[in-house]
């Protein structure tokens, strides 16, 4: 009996500091991102707003690049980098160039800007560059709830669009809608490329099997949003299962079967199981 009582105990604390871990007072915020403005301000000042034309024609190259790298649509991470980044003129891609909105996590030992989105100061990661920004993208989506996707060809845009929202990516039902439409509009397909039988076979062993090290030592995954010890998450206000997944790294569908959910209905204070 006193040994559940002292586990009862330790799963608490340890509960309590998980869901607090990385929380930043406002004060703290506004001074390191002041610091971060302040050391970036030249940059800044130069930037000039981009069309989304004058976007695609920036960052096309590096799209492809990772498309020839991991097998990820140019056209969908374009499409993702126009609608997360606003066409590289929000905020946290003038001042952080955090294109694609990926949050700090647990193990992320680079710079850190701070936002308010799904809950007050939200850490977002700070790079040297748009492009670090694009290869951290691929790297996030190196996950296990992601693998099947890079089965798919790497020019099947439609696949990778359907399959990112049924993989957990967003809740929002009309996200491959959104996507595609981006797509056509300015026929972001045209960077995609096919690739040979034997080329596909090579780069799915390699890639998945990288997947597959990942989450077998997830302590190495600097993309992770989530502590490999960090298996009970407490619900706080502004929480939905949608950033709630996002943060951890599993689907919604996961989180619901997990805790055995009948619906998307969380309340403050509940514990959700967030590792399988």
């Amino acid at each position: 009996m006193r040994r559940i009582v002292t586990l009862l105990i330790a799963a608490f604390c340890f509960t309590s500091c998980s869901a607090h871990k990385g929380a930043i007072s406002s004060s703290k915020a506004r001074k390191n991102n002041k610091s971060i403005q302040k050391r970036n301000r030249a940059t800044i000042a130069a930037h000039k707003d981009l069309s989304s034309l004058e976007y695609i024609e920036l960052y096309k190259n590096v799209a492809i690049q990772e498309m020839n790298t991991y097998g990820i649509p140019a056209s969908i991470t374009l499409a993702q980098g126009l609608f997360e980044s606003g066409s590289g003129n929000s905020e946290l891609a003038k001042v952080a160039n955090n294109h694609f909105g990926i949050k700090c996590g647990f193990n992320w030992a680079g710079e850190s800007y701070y936002k308010n989105d799904d809950n007050e100061n939200d850490c977002f990661r700070v790079y040297n560059s748009a492009e670090e920004s694009f290869r951290d993208h691929s790297e996030f989506l190196k996950k296990k709830n992601y693998a099947r996707l890079f089965e798919l060809d790497r020019n099947d845009f439609t696949g990778w669009a359907y399959g990112l929202k049924a993989c957990g990516y967003a809740t929002n039902p009309k996200y491959p809608q959104l996507l595609l439409n981006i797509i056509n509009k300015y026929q972001l397909d045209q960077y995609d490329r096919p690739e040979g039988e034997i080329a596909k076979i090579k780069r799915e062993d390699r890639v998945l099997a990288e997947i597959s090290e990942k989450a077998n030592n997830p302590s190495e995954d600097t993309t992770s949003q989530a502590s490999p010890d960090d298996k009970i998450y407490t619900v706080k206000q502004g929480d939905t299962l949608y950033n709630i997944s996002k943060r951890f790294g599993i689907t919604v569908d996961d989180l619901r079967e997990l805790n055995k959910l009948p619906g998307n209905d969380i309340r403050i204070g509940q514990k959700l199981v967030v590792v399988k």
